[in-house]
């Protein structure tokens, strides 16, 4: 099974840059975009209902903002598209969907914002979804938590991590809730199958960042210690355009 993971930065944009000639060509199981900016309604059906899958949105009230969307050719057991706070819900930041043997959550997190005035409520973001794994976890559910986690979590998932470590992404305590997860028992997938530095999901439009590989990784697989040997490949793929950030994959069984 093949579950795949992707930024946008607008499902509409990136559907006019190839988007949808690569979805149709890798023909994932499970598709999770983040940071769709659009509502069902405001795309074509193509796009809102592929042929051959479920479609589930989670649009931000605020228009062209956020939102997440998860296609899955299985139909879920479940979906739950908040966590329960009125702050973040309004947001279209989770869908959460339920499968035979796992939960999976598409999560688009806060930027903590240049001036770092979002970091807080990042981090509250982050928690209330810890909160949530935990709870899933102690009912006996093994859990897949991708998405665009907007944190870089060691010096080796950074280019520049010496001048970055006062940028919103990199910040010490960002980088200590990806600690915190890590030791309440959730696995960084890639890191599991790749040590190596210049493997990164995001680069600046500026700079010819993408070019030089000058670039970040920010978005993840996380899953639950348990369910490590169900993994059997998990990928990044920089070479497919479309948006700043790249799709990530893992294959399991």
């Amino acid at each position: 099974m093949k579950i795949y993971c992707w930024n946008v930065n607008g499902i509409r944009a990136a559907a006019q840059k190839g988007y949808l000639e690569w979805f149709k060509k890798s023909k994932p199981d499970i598709l999770c975009l983040q940071e769709t900016k659009a509502m069902a309604e405001q795309v074509d059906n193509k796009i809102a209902q592929p042929e051959g899958y479920q479609s589930y949105w989670n649009s931000a009230e605020k228009k062209g903002y956020s939102g997440t969307v998860t296609f899955s050719k299985t139909k879920p057991l479940r979906i739950k598209y908040e966590l329960g706070l009125d702050e973040f819900d309004g947001e279209g930041r989770v869908i959460e969907t339920e499968f035979n043997d796992f939960v999976l959550f598409n999560i688009y997190f806060p930027n903590g914002k240049r001036d770092h005035s979002r970091v807080k409520y990042k981090l509250k973001f982050c928690d209330s979804v810890l909160e949530r794994c935990e709870t899933l976890k102690k009912e006996g559910k093994n859990l897949i938590i991708c998405g665009d986690y907007n944190t870089a979590h060691k010096e080796i998932d950074l280019k520049n991590p010496k001048s970055n470590q006062n940028t919103t992404g990199f910040l010490p305590e960002e980088r200590a809730w990806i600690d915190k997860f890590i030791a309440h028992g959730y696995v960084d997938t890639f890191r599991q199958f790749n040590k190596e530095p210049d493997n990164y999901t995001w680069w600046s439009y500026m700079f010819n960042a993408r070019q030089k590989n000058v670039g970040w990784r920010i978005d993840y697989f996380f899953v639950n210690e348990k369910f490590v040997p169900h993994l059997k490949n998990v990928f990044i793929l920089p070479e497919v355009q479309g948006s700043d950030h790249c799709p990530i994959g893992i294959e399991i069984e």
